[in-house]
């Protein structure tokens, strides 16, 4: 099976492709429920984002990027490791950042985090030999919006980013996977071949993040990415449980359930999770 980052030689970056996202010595490690067909769209996705002035921290150069508007997407719920389904749009397409000029992409919480240092590697390994593409749409495409997080994985090992930060980067691009298969799923015309394809690199997406989520769940303080040490704990819990690490995922779960600190919504999440480590324990 191919990389995670296989991909990037189309974009003049091949000698990245092998990069080990998780290279040890750093320091900063249920099966999925059936994806379902989406439901009809009565949303236009141009009405929901719009045009955002940025400035690239590692070049300076002035550009523009497609971000979804806050608040006017309406979420219809979430799935397993959390991620958020959003009625007409797929908000995680435009999660990333790309600078057109010399190639630094990195998801908007992160863009302007960068350090001198940083800056410096991602010059002399992204920016020399990238080779971009036009994104001139009125929206980014799901084929698109891959490409942007295969750059953005790509900044984030180069410039020896933290591992969170690299743990949600494969997060997310595990569920932008998903929402990609769920767009084809309504194609009838698609080939089994390349929705298999798809869910394969989703899962290995997946299986990256819960390395480096665990990883750094151990060694950064919280909050990790925005979240909570129990909301990271429920979503190694069920990425555990996804892989089929029901011991794992028991035990975090127990944590959670015992915790006096646990907010409700996590524990009553904990408490359905428990449900089917139990019945997968009796299979």
């Amino acid at each position: 099976m191919a990389g995670i980052l296989s991909g990037l030689s189309n974009l003049g970056l091949g000698k990245l492709e092998g990069m080990d996202v998780f290279a040890k010595g750093e320091k900063q490690e249920e099966k999925q429920e059936e994806v379902k067909k989406p439901v009809a769209l009565t949303v236009n996705e141009k009405e929901l984002i719009y045009d955002k002035n940025l400035q690239c921290p590692v070049c300076d150069n002035k550009f523009t990027t497609k971000i979804v508007k806050t608040g006017k997407a309406k979420i219809m719920g979430t799935d397993f490791d959390l991620r958020p389904r959003y009625e007409g749009i797929d908000p995680v397409k435009y999660d990333v950042w790309l600078c057109p000029n010399c190639g630094y992409a990195a998801l908007g919480r992160y863009f302007t985090s960068v350090g001198s240092g940083q800056a410096k590697l991602i010059r002399e390994n992204i920016s020399r030999n990238v080779q971009l593409h036009r994104y001139d749409g009125d929206i980014y495409t799901y084929g698109e919006a891959v490409e942007r997080y295969k750059l953005c994985l790509a900044n984030a090992v180069v410039k020896k980013a933290k591992t969170s930060e690299k743990a949600y980067i494969c997060l997310k691009s595990a569920w932008l996977l998903r929402g990609y298969q769920e767009e084809l799923m309504s194609d009838a015309e698609q080939k089994e071949a390349e929705l298999k394809e798809l869910k394969q690199e989703e899962e290995s997406y997946l299986q990256n993040a819960l390395e480096g989520f665990a990883e750094a769940r151990s060694t950064e303080a919280s909050p990790i990415c925005g979240m909570d040490e129990h909301t990271v704990d429920y979503l190694l819990a069920q990425l555990y449980f996804h892989f089929k690490k029901y011991d794992m995922s028991a035990r975090l779960v127990s944590e959670l359930l015992t915790s006096r600190t646990t907010s409700n919504h996590i524990k009553d999440k904990a408490r359905d999770l428990k449900e089917k480590i139990i019945a997968a324990a009796k299979k």
